[in-house]
């Protein structure tokens, strides 16, 4: 129960859903009770009656007794449908207050865990996986609505409406009341561990559903790659495969709730039996009425409900719990990027890199050492280098990523973690290396960092980005909706979408993380006359393995593991005659046998 404190805040929020539910839970409870007093009574009047209607028989007021004990039974039968009615009606309101509560409580739960997965770092999201991080903002909050929801509603209803029922058990008789309750320990025994067999196997089903879905999803998504390779039957065979251990797990919970319902019925009617029988015994004797017996069954059954109750409860409290947990730790967890707070409004696109190292902390893999150089406001910077070499790296750090391990990068002299990391954050354009493209419109997707939007700035952006002539080509232009990653664009479009978003921002720096990868030549040198002419004045760094891509840079930087080697110019770096001319010669080698 520990890790379930944590609700404690928001019982507190909404103390004032709980106080009336509670109250709402005692008044149901005893219009729920009274009932069976009331057939009780009736049941007397029936017994007592009869005879008195038999020994008038032949005589003409045998129909007047028939006709006052018929106005009798209805009043009564109309009390107990009144009495039921008013306890609907509180028993709405029970919902209305307590179910309602665990819908806000889920509802701002939801909104906690997506705030604060919004505020981790980078490496975060490196070290787990998207579906177990959907998971803690859906299935678990949902186990944890159903603790503070039913679970404790249910909870409440069972404890009063036991002590209601037998306290009003043992007032009528005290052995009565003894033996009509000895079953229902044991019931309340079996349901506990029937409902622990039927929890650990729904989890083994919901594990197992979940592995299934994430074949199909991958496969679905890798449909081109089975088709190219021939793999249907393979897959199918896999799938299959998958299905029957689903299959067999939900047939052995289907095994064990076939022998929970029979129990309980055994169970509850050994309580009537007991019932009758004991309280037969005392009518005999003249203890009780048979009214009280037609009371007690009536207790017994009511008790039925609540008792069943208690280990269903009992296992939402514990995969609550367990849920509660899992989200606790991310919760607990604290972002490894602090803003700072310098306003970095007058931030002019300088940047320094002074002795900078950094390890990835997930990986250990030490991706810069020792690494300085500067860039000035409105220099074109380009990175080259073999992969694996810490070029995008670099790009990650300006834009603030990850913390550098040691050394500073500096910006306009300030040190990056002074400043405040939301607006500084706004004045760069990062394109990434790997495009993502959300399942939008294309017009949303360029627009994507901005609150507001002409259509003319996003086809301004179009243009620059080299695919405006594609987008029109669509039926639906800049309307059109994107597949799952942009999956409805080739390669080189959803790249040119992409640095269409960053264009848009009119950054003050500009970040391109290779990615006119996919861009041919021609296209390649129309974005970057764009550029040019966009980024006047303005810092762009472009990271690249095309020599012909960056020759025109204002600095070219050669990075090779992890380290800076050279940098300076095109025509300066040729003439070192060093590993940047090798590269330039080896690719002007693999153009000319492409052309032969």
């Amino acid at each position: 129960m520990k890790h379930l404190r944590f609700l404690n805040k928001y019982f507190y929020k909404y103390k004032w859903w709980i106080v009336p539910g509670v109250f709402f839970v005692i008044i149901s409870n005893i219009f729920g009770v009274i009932p069976a007093q009331v057939i009780g009574h009736a049941f007397n009047l029936i017994t007592e009656n009869i005879q008195v209607y038999n020994l008038f028989s032949g005589f003409e007021r045998q129909s007047i007794i028939y006709d006052i004990f018929s106005y009798s039974l209805f009043y009564f039968g109309a009390l107990v449908l009144f009495l039921y009615l008013i306890r609907g009606l509180f028993l709405f309101f029970m919902r209305q207050t307590l179910i309602l509560m665990s819908r806000h409580i889920e509802f701002d739960m939801k909104n906690e865990i997506y705030a604060h997965y919004q505020k981790l770092s980078l490496g975060f999201y490196r070290r787990n996986n998207t579906g177990d991080l959907m998971n803690r903002a859906t299935e678990d909050v949902n186990r944890v609505r159903m603790y503070v929801g039913p679970a404790i509603m249910y909870a409440l209803n069972t404890a009063v409406q036991c002590l209601l029922i037998i306290t009003s058990m043992y007032m009528v008789n005290a052995e009565l009341a003894t033996f009509c309750l000895l079953p229902l320990p044991v019931l309340v025994v079996t349901i506990y561990f029937v409902n622990t067999q039927i929890n650990k196997k729904s989890e083994q089903i919901q594990e197992q559903l979940s592995r299934l879905s994430s074949f199909v999803q991958e496969r679905f998504s890798g449909i081109r790659v089975i088709k190219s390779y021939v793999r249907e039957n393979h897959t199918k065979a896999i799938f299959a495969q998958e299905s029957e251990g689903y299959k067999q797990n939900s047939m052995s919970l289907v095994r064990v709730q076939a022998f929970f319902y029979p129990t309980m019925l055994l169970l509850v009617g050994l309580s009537t039996i007991l019932t009758v029988y004991i309280g037969g015994k005392q009518v005999i004797n003249g203890s009780i009425t048979a009214g009280n017996i037609a009371e007690f069954i009536v207790y017994v059954n009511q008790l039925t409900f609540p008792v069943t109750m208690l280990g269903w409860v009992t296992t939402l409290i514990q995969r609550a719990a367990a849920s509660q947990k899992r989200i606790n730790e991310f919760l607990e967890l604290h972002p490894d990027i602090v803003s700072g707070k310098v306003d970095p409004a007058h931030f002019d696109g300088s940047i320094r890199f002074n002795e900078v190292s950094f390890t990835y902390p997930d990986t250990g893999i030490k991706a810069l050492e020792k690494v300085s150089f500067e860039i000035e406001k409105g220099q074109f910077v380009a990175v080259i280098g073999r992969t694996g070499s810490g070029k995008s790296t670099l790009a990650n750090l300006i834009m603030r990523m990850y913390d550098v391990d040691s050394g500073e990068i500096l910006l306009n002299g300030q040190n990056l973690k002074n400043l405040q990391l939301g607006p500084y954050r706004n004045q760069v354009g990062f394109v990434p290396q790997e495009v993502f493209l959300f399942s939008d419109t294309i017009k949303n997707n360029i627009a994507f960092g901005l609150d507001q939007v002409t259509d003319e700035e996003v086809e301004n952006a179009a243009k620059s980005a080299a695919v405006y002539h594609n987008i029109v080509d669509f039926d639906l232009k800049f309307e059109t909706m994107l597949g799952e990653r942009g999956i409805t664009l080739s390669g080189g479009q959803k790249q040119r979408v992409s640095i269409a978003r960053a264009l848009i921002k009119e950054p003050k720096i500009l970040i391109f993380d290779d990615c006119l990868s996919a861009v041919d030549t021609k296209t390649e040198e129309e974005i970057l006359r764009n550029l040019g002419r966009i980024m006047k004045g303005k810092t762009s760094i472009l990271i690249a393995h095309r020599i012909s891509t960056i020759k025109n840079a204002d600095k070219i930087i050669v990075m090779d593991k992890g380290k800076i080697i050279e940098q300076g110019t095109h025509e300066s770096l040729l003439d070192l005659n060093g590993a940047y001319r090798e590269m330039y010669q080896h690719q002007l080698l693999e153009e000319e046998n492409k052309s032969l």
